[in-house]
């Protein structure tokens, strides 16, 4: 079984060593016109992807907003191709922990719209959007609701997860550029997330609230 194991590991490295080698003889068969071509085709892709980004700026990507109604959730989501809302409330304790990693992550991947919309205020839309865990992340692609991220469960269980999971979880939804692995938390006790009855009959926190009606 070891010999058989040894061989199929020799085999591999023969085939990698294989396109390794015709993939510099290509390289090395290149002529002036072809790496000018190469070049050009290169400066070209780098030049799409700065108008690319100029654009997102325009319309609010590379920073964490709020929105101050649903009239303007619907219009800025038009915008995006992605689109994450955080529906909060502000005496909710965790939705301020979400804030603090949308606006790390915001401020990375460009590539979306990130945003927030108080859900009390907008009740209309959290229920279309059935809405009733805060904090909760609405991940939009092309006008479509893709995924939702409900509490913490998915982001490890904990209030002290690090921003790579929320980035990894993202990923997952295909919200954001992402390859990375999923992180591993922090060795140490962590406390659990629960759900208490929050004061609104429609939406309930995830977790202890800094007010005490809930």
């Amino acid at each position: 079984m070891e010999q058989a194991v040894q061989q199929q590991i020799v085999q591999a490295a023969k085939v990698v060593e294989s396109m390794v080698d015709k993939e510099m003889d290509r390289l090395d068969n290149l002529g002036g016109d072809d790496l000018q071509r190469i070049r050009q085709e290169r400066l070209n892709e780098m030049k799409k992807m700065v108008e690319r980004k100029e654009q997102w700026k325009q319309i609010g990507h590379g920073k964490y907003e709020e929105l101050k109604d649903e009239k303007e959730f619907f219009e800025e989501q038009k915008k995006s191709e992605r689109f994450v809302c955080h529906f909060y409330r502000e005496s909710t304790f965790r939705c301020k922990i979400i804030d603090k990693h949308l606006d790390i992550v915001a401020r990375k991947h460009i590539e979306t719209r990130f945003v927030k919309i108080d859900a009390e205020r907008s009740m209309w839309l959290a229920q279309r959007l059935k809405v009733k865990v805060l904090p909760t992340l609405a991940c939009i692609k092309d006008s479509k609701t893709k995924d939702f991220i409900v509490g913490f469960d998915d982001l490890g269980g904990v209030d002290d997860f690090p921003t790579e999971m929320l980035e990894w979880r993202l990923g997952m939804a295909d919200m954001i550029n992402y390859n990375g692995d999923k992180p591993a938390l922090k060795k140490k006790a962590q406390t659990r997330v629960f759900g208490f009855a929050g004061k609104s009959k429609n939406i309930r926190d995830d977790g202890e609230s800094d007010d005490d009606s809930d």
